[in-house]
């Protein structure tokens, strides 16, 4: 009995230790979610748009880019530290000296703004390290345009465009697609569809529940082993009586047909005299 409460006891700690393990694998411990992004302009609206990108958050997607002189990798954590720079939503390293790369902070989820469409949410980083010369020095700021793909929980994500051209509000733009941003799939399913799948399951239960019940418990064989045999087959031979009844055609108290009558039945018997019987 004390071996059973020792191994019963190993066996609940070593679930609690699995269930820990994925928990913390899938993010449920590893912060607050959407809640850690800082909305530049804290509204109800901004709020639930930023929550429907909670199938992102922990995540860090990388994506490289080059030209002629640069190269340049890229990386982008929804309301977390990217590439472990505290604050950092998106940043920017120059591989120039792959052993040592530049690290730029190009927008900071403490300062979010979120703007969402049915299909789409656009995600805006800014309060980024400020520029050189570019952009009267302003700070920088990621765009992350995310788009409805319903067949991808989280896509690529792809550099479009830095614009630094401009004296003021330059910004880095970026795309993604995922499922987190599609509408919720309405059910199409009627209430006449839900009472049928009701019943189908329901008989479904009674007959293998049934099966089981008179093979296992009952012993039965054969035939016998459908539920409640007897019954189903007196209502199968009341049904084909009934239907009988009503799909035929012919009167069950109808008389009995008129036979004709010949002419030989009608003629008269000669009459046998026994008059020779009688004593004299």
């Amino acid at each position: 009995m004390k071996l059973f409460r020792i191994a019963r006891r190993g066996y609940v700690l070593l679930w609690a230790l699995l269930a820990q393990l994925v928990l913390c694998r899938s993010g449920v411990f590893a912060g607050d979610g959407t809640k850690a992004c800082v909305l530049a302009h804290e509204t109800v609206s901004e709020r639930k748009v930023l929550d429907r990108l909670e199938p992102l958050a922990f995540k860090n997607l990388t994506v490289e880019s080059k030209n002629e002189k640069d190269s340049y990798t890229y990386v982008f954590q929804l309301c977390g530290d990217a590439g472990g720079v505290p604050g950092a939503g998106v940043i920017q390293k120059n591989m120039k000296t792959p052993e040592k790369p530049i690290v730029t902070n190009i927008g900071s989820y403490k300062a979010t703004k979120a703007i969402g469409g049915s299909d789409w949410v656009m995600l805006i980083y800014e309060q980024g390290d400020k520029y050189d010369s570019h952009c009267q020095k302003e700070a920088r700021k990621a765009i992350i345009m995310i788009s409805c793909s319903k067949n991808t929980d989280v896509g690529a994500l792809e550099v479009i465009l830095e614009e630094n051209e401009r004296d003021t509000d330059c910004f880095y733009l970026f795309e993604l697609d995922s499922s987190a941003v599609c509408p919720p799939v309405e059910s199409r399913l009627s209430a006449g569809s839900i009472i049928l799948i009701i019943i189908f399951c329901l008989v479904a239960v009674y007959l293998i529940g049934g099966f089981l019940y008179q093979r296992l418990i009952v012993g039965a064989k054969g035939m016998e082993q459908f539920p409640n045999y007897a019954f189903w087959v007196e209502v199968g031979n009341l049904t084909a009586d009934g239907c009988d009844f009503v799909c035929r055609s012919r009167n069950r108290d109808e008389a009995p047909a008129y036979r004709g009558v010949t002419t030989d039945a009608l003629e008269e018997e000669p009459e046998e005299r026994d008059d020779h019987l009688l004593p004299m």
